[in-house]
């Protein structure tokens, strides 16, 4: 590496102090930032042989020209200048963060003289006070007219509000109630600027307190015979509390928390943020990140929280609630529950969500942000502009004289040797062609690589012997495929082109794609085609990848069930409508097959007798 990187530092004159470190290119750019308890340590990591390097760490060290560093007292120093820096240079290589669409906030602008109660979507005005997101605006806009009847804050433009003032006649929201009326001198500034107080407080998760009061003024206001006021009261707190229903209760305390769900791939990952305040959910966000460099899930936890926690210049910051629940602990998290106590103004428990609902909310934050990963690769990849960038991209990384309009995807998927099946999906176009595809029961293998010498020498007969067209199942099967593709790496892609040539068929071009890395093999080659990160050709490869594998999975979950449907079938006294009963309690095949005696005659219609008999046919 020496020899490769001109600029690469003696190893003593690198400080052994917590730090710093940027890489810069040619033209000093900064490439990324990170930092380090020793950065002797962390920057020795990266100067190791090339070889050793992963492939993305490999292309950032030689882009760069330059590593600097700055050293600071303490790992906290460090974090926050990582932070900053981050921002101020927004980094090629370091984690990008993309909101998956444009949320509608419920914003009040505290700063003004008369403060104004208004939705945006736009998250970065100076002395505003948010509160979502919200994930529709229909929803927001009910909210704030239904609150505009407790809490009648000015929610007009400037402009209006100057009309107002000028002519002295208010508007339609004054006349019906719905706004205090500052512009006519109904309300002073210090009366409405108490109006948006009790509306913020509401909001900010006070929310029970002032049903409550309003509940209790409302007895008084009967009891006096004020029953106008006890009306007026009355249909307060109807609205308020129609506020509150609209806020999904998770808790039966008043808990303040961000819960954050986090799944990822190798080239990308999904962030769910749940915001609970006063024990009801009020807002959910999503983002998603292409990972251009590799991350474990505690660094993501990391960068997640600064891109939610964050200051924005001359904006209002991101609440900080009193907990937040994360999927991991990140590494620093003393230093970083620190930085969040700091920005809160009080202790922030950072932790990991162990058991009861909130545990519960954690798992359902997760599924979502498993949604979100799943829904950005789809779309990326239906997007006919990224679609045709995909194959044009393939076209050009595997040298092929066409782009390849038809791929073919095999995967080979066994439980612990047995049960070994196989799948073939077909894209065309950079779509799914899903009356293509084709499943294989592999009866006697040896590995991986004999069983996909085996699914391809079955598939490419029918390219190799004239094939009836219209015969049944046929037609497609003589279908040409641009491009093959075997889920491994260079042991499979070599086994695939033995069948190849060993079924005569010729101008065919098949490739590996390794999950670990998304190498692209060659047959042949002792080097893997590394296609850069979050590029439209890597990730269509990738679902066409993870196509056959769910395919091919679902297959052999589906031949389980069947034979132990079949094993079932059997026993004296078990017909089909008790078989599909058991199977249907048990969830799966693999749980029935552990459960005891007991377990299977709770199934209604499954004596003792009958169980046992159940329990030693699976077991033999």
């Amino acid at each position: 590496m020496a020899n490769e990187l001109s600029f690469r530092p003696k190893t003593g004159e690198i400080p052994t102090d917590p730090g710093v470190y940027r890489w810069l290119d040619a033209a000093g750019r900064v490439l990324y930032v990170g930092k380090a308890k020793n950065l002797r340590a962390r920057l020795s990591n990266y100067f190791g042989p090339l070889e050793s390097l992963h492939e993305r760490t490999r292309r950032m060290v030689t882009s760069a020209a330059d590593v600097q560093w700055t050293i600071v007292k303490t790992e906290y120093e460090a974090l926050q200048l990582e932070f900053t820096w981050i921002k101020e240079f927004d980094p090629p290589f370091n984690v990008r963060f993309k909101d998956d669409k444009s949320y509608p906030y419920l914003a009040v602008s505290t700063g003004e003289a008369f403060p104004r109660a208004f939705i945006t979507r736009n998250r970065e005005m100076k002395g505003v006070k948010y509160f979502g997101p919200y994930t529709q605006s229909w929803a927001v806009r009910e909210t704030l007219d239904t609150l505009l009847k407790v809490f009648p804050v000015r929610s007009c433009s400037k402009g209006v509000f100057n009309r107002a003032q000028s002519s002295g006649r208010a508007c339609l929201l004054g006349d019906i109630g719905k706004c205090a009326a500052p512009c006519v001198g109904r309300v002073d500034s210090t009366q409405h600027k108490k109006i948006a107080a009790d509306f913020v407080d509401f909001m900010g998760g006070a929310d029970t307190k002032y049903v409550e009061v309003l509940r209790q003024r409302m007895y008084e206001a009967s009891e006096s015979q004020q029953y106008e006021l006890a009306g007026s009261l009355r249909d307060d707190v109807e609205a308020l509390e129609t506020v509150l229903e609209k806020s999904t209760v998770v808790f039966s305390d008043q808990t303040d928390a961000d819960l954050f769900g986090i799944a990822d791939d190798e080239l990308a990952a999904a962030v769910s943020q749940f915001i609970v305040r006063g024990g009801r959910i009020r807002g959910v966000r999503g983002w998603v990140v292409d990972k251009e460099l590799e991350r474990g899930l505690p660094e993501l936890v990391e960068y997640v929280l600064q891109n939610v926690y964050a200051p924005i210049d001359g904006a209002e910051p991101q609440e900080v609630p009193r907990e937040v629940l994360v999927p991991v602990i990140p590494n620093d998290s003393k230093e970083l529950g620190l930085w969040l106590s700091e920005l809160r103004g009080s202790k922030v428990d950072l932790r990991v969500a162990q058991r009861g609902d909130k545990a519960a909310l954690a798992a359902t934050a997760l599924t979502n942000a498993k949604h979100a990963l799943m829904l950005y690769k789809t779309r990326r990849s239906a997007d006919f502009t990224a679609r045709a960038d995909a194959l044009a991209g393939i076209q050009r990384a595997l040298n092929l004289k066409d782009a390849p309009l038809r791929i073919e995807c095999f995967d080979v998927s066994h439980l612990g040797g047995t049960g070994v099946v196989a799948s073939m999906v077909v894209f065309e176009d950079g779509l799914p062609k899903k009356d293509h595809y084709r499943r294989f029961s592999i009866e006697e293998t040896t590995d991986d690589t004999d069983s996909i010498y085996q699914v391809l020498s079955r598939r490419l007969k029918y390219l190799r012997e004239p094939v009836e067209i219209g015969a049944e199942g046929q037609s497609k099967f003589a279908y040409r495929p641009s491009l093959l593709i075997v889920d491994g790496g260079l042991p499979q892609v070599n086994a695939a082109a033995r069948a190849i040539k060993d079924s005569g068929v010729q101008g065919l071009h098949v490739v590996g794609l390794a999950k670990r890395l998304e190498e692209v093999w060659v047959p042949g080659d002792e080097f893997p085609i590394i296609l850069p990160r979050a590029t439209d050709e890597l990730f269509l490869l990738q679902r066409i990848r993870d196509e056959a594998h769910r395919f091919a999975i679902t297959y052999q979950r589906q031949k389980r069930s069947s034979s132990i449907a079949s094993a079932l079938g059997e026993i004296q006294g078990l017909g089909e409508k008790r078989v599909n009963a058991l199977l249907k309690h048990f969830g799966s095949a693999k749980r029935l097959k552990m459960a005891t005696a007991d377990e299977v005659s709770s199934v209604a219609g499954i004596g003792p007798i009958l169980a046992q008999q159940v329990v030693e046919a699976l077991s033999s």
